[in-house]
Order: structure tokens, then sequence, then C-alpha cells
């Protein structure tokens, strides 16, 4: 008992100051009372049996805590916030958190994402008023526990826990309008940032420019209606994505992403198009699918609560003629890329990617390049090669639905 009390009692001076231990300066409130909550600092004390996690706010704030398995996670759920935190803020964690995430999860709402070191219940999850010159500050207390009663309390908060998040952009109800739905899908989003180049570039950032540039072209032609799964710096879940495109009633379905390869795991270069198969082509294929599908695990989203419908989907999504016109607008892509970028050693490839899975969509998955290569990376970021690929892209499309003007049958469901 002398040990649980000394460890709350120094949890409690952190709450009070810094994690340097010096008495922190008052935050300055820099939202208005039209603006978003900014949150200033994060710190982290105690040990593997009782862990506190501290955050300072401009203001007050809402917070719905709740836990998920496999792997062991806390996520908090708060009112969208703006996040001025220091540099490298939750890579590195302490006691029972080996590191946390956040970031906007849809509009309206932010989330922050605990990655546990081992099972452990919320104690406590409250936020205090700014008081005295000291900011507002959200405070989550964590105490270990065993998995047993881990996962009972996952049971008994399942419906509370729930995340069926809304649809960005989605659109209610199909448009009368005949000419065929692109749906865009640029990857990640919010508090999943995707992969991340040597100088701090991200993926979300990189491919939502990319998809942008796309929209405009393709609707330039007249020709095609174009929807995006997400035109803002917002998560979707991957099952959302392809509900949307199902739901608008979408006749293709393109997915954007830019792809990275571990340190020392060589130096891939090149731009490669994906189709939905249960068997990977190769090794680099499996790595990627099962990569991109952890992007709900990083938001916090339990994959476990995806309704019956789309679990159906998820089972039943090789149909026939479906991933046969996917393999065609495929191969239809790579020969107008590699008019305007290089293209990978092995550009046409399969795996199991979620985010394909839309059993009367043809789909495809265009990894536009690696960030860890430095010659691609430079070609992300150009102006000229965003616009000349962007264009090839578009022709692709265009020449696609040349080829198949009677079969406009795709997103009919």
């Amino acid at each position: 008992m002398a040990v649980r009390a000394a460890s709350w009692a120094f949890l409690g001076f952190l709450f009070a100051v810094g994690a340097s231990g010096a008495e922190r300066p008052a935050a300055t409130p820099t939202a208005g009372p039209d603006s978003f909550p900014v949150a200033t600092d994060a710190r982290l004390g105690g040990d593997e049996s009782q862990t506190r996690f501290v955050m300072d706010f401009s203001r007050k704030i809402d917070v719905h805590a709740f836990t998920l398995a496999d792997p062991y996670r806390v996520v908090l759920d708060i009112p969208q916030v703006t996040f001025q935190l220091p540099p490298k803020s939750g890579e590195s964690g302490r006691g029972l958190i080996k590191a946390f995430r956040f970031g906007l999860v849809m509009q309206g709402g932010s989330r922050l994402v605990f990655d546990l070191a081992k099972p452990a219940r919320v104690d406590k999850a409250f936020v205090v008023d700014a008081t005295d010159g000291a900011p507002a500050r959200l405070v989550l207390d964590l105490a270990a526990t065993d998995r047993e009663a881990f996962l009972r309390r996952i049971a008994l908060d399942s419906k509370l826990a729930r995340t069926d998040l809304p649809r960005p952009n989605g659109p209610k109800a199909k448009s009368e309008d005949p000419r065929p739905l692109v749906m865009l899908d640029p990857g990640h989003g919010g508090i999943d940032t995707g992969t991340k180049g040597p100088g701090g570039e991200e993926e979300k950032d990189i491919v939502l420019n990319f998809a942008q540039r796309l929209r405009d072209r393709i609707e330039k032609t007249g020709k095609f209606r174009v929807l995006m799964t997400r035109s803002d710096d917002t998560f979707v879940p991957l099952g959302n994505r392809v509900r949307m495109a199902r739901d608008a009633g979408a006749a293709l379905f393109v997915s954007i992403h830019a792809d990275s390869l571990p340190h020392g795991e060589g130096d891939a270069q090149g731009a490669s198009i994906y189709t939905l198969s249960e068997t990977a082509t190769d090794t680099e294929a499996a790595r990627l699918a099962e990569k991109e599908n952890r992007a709900d695990v990083i938001a916090g989203v339990d994959l476990k609560s995806e309704p019956d419908d789309v679990a159906g989907i998820l089972i039943d999504l090789a149909e026939r003629e479906t991933k046969s016109l996917s393999v065609q607008f495929a191969h239809k892509l790579a020969g107008e890329m590699k008019t305007a970028t290089r293209l990978h050693k092995t550009p046409l490839k399969s795996a199991g990617f979620r985010v394909l899975r839309a059993p009367d969509v043809p789909s495809a998955l265009v990894e536009l390049g690696y960030v860890s290569n430095r010659q691609d990376l430079r070609s992300l970021l150009s102006e000229t090669w965003r616009n000349r690929t962007a264009d090839s892209i578009a022709q692709a499309i265009e020449g696609y639905f040349a080829a198949h003007a009677g079969g406009a049958r795709a997103g009919t469901n």
C-alpha cells in the first residue's frame, strides 16, 4: 500500500507541474470563442502498475474513453481540437503506455489512441477547468489488469465503444445524372498519417493533394462525375470507404497511396497498381496489403464491429465480372502511367486490400511511388510530376470507360 500511495503521490505532483519538474508557465489560450480548443502539451508519469497521462488544453472539453484488444489499446474520443504539441509527442511512452497517437478522426471529432504495454483498465478519464493561471487539463489514469478482466470490460462497453463513424462527403442517394461516377479514395487521413518521408513528409497529405488534382482533371472532361472519400484531413474507416462507393453507385473506385520500405530493406522505386486477390502476387504485395489494412487499428477502430453487410462484403468479394473489369482497368492504368512516370519493375500486382472489396465496383489501388526513395519523393512533391501523372490517370479512366461504353453496369447494386 505504501508503494501504491507513493506512486499516486508522484502522479499528483506530475499533474500539478511539468514532466521536467519545473513549474509550468500558464498556457495562453490561443483559440477564440468560435475556434477549436488547442492542445498545447502532453506528459506521462507512473510505472507498469499505474500510469497517468495529462494533456493541456486552452479550454475544457468533453471526453469518452473505451478500450480495444489485440493489440491492447485505450481510445479517448474528444471534440475536434487543434493539436499544437511539441515535436515527437507520443512517439515514446512510459509505464503502461508504449506510445500514443492523436489527430482528427472525423469532422467535429478528434481522437487519442494509446498503445498499451499490457492489459490496463481506465481508472479515471476526466477534464478539469483552467484555474489560477493553469490550462484546462485532460487526465487519464490507467491501472494494470489481466486479460480476462480487460476483455470483460470490452464486452460490457461494446455498445458504447462501437465506432460507426459518419461518412464524410458520402451522398445520401444516387444521382439521376447518367454520367459514370468515379470515386477517388485518398488513403489515410486524420489520425492515420500513413507512411512518412525522411523529411517528415506525410503520405496522407501527398495523396490528398494528388487526388484533388486528379479530380479536377476528370471533371474537366465533362464526361464523368467524381466524388472523394475524403476532401480534407479526415480519417475514414476502410469499410466506410467501400460503402461510400457502393451507396453512391460508383462505376469505378481508385484508391491513391504512396509506399515506403523500412530502412535496410532495399530501395524500391516506381509506381505500382494493385487489384484484389486473396493470394498476394509476392511478399512485397502481401506486406503492403497488411500495412494498409491496419489503418483502422491505427485509428482505434474495432475491426470486429463492422456491420454484417460489410462482413459479407469482406468475405464475398471475388465476383468474376467485377474482378475482370478491375484487372482490365489496371492494365489500362499501367499503359498510360508509363508515359508519365517511372513504374515499378513489377507494376501490376494483387493482394487482399480491404479497401478494394466492393463486390460490384471495379477497383484498383495506385501506389504513386516510394517516399523512402529520394527520386520518387522528389517526383511526389513536384508540381510538374503531379500534373503529368494525374493527366495520365485521367486518360486511363477515360479510355477504360470508352472501352466499356455499354458496361456502365458497375455500381448498380
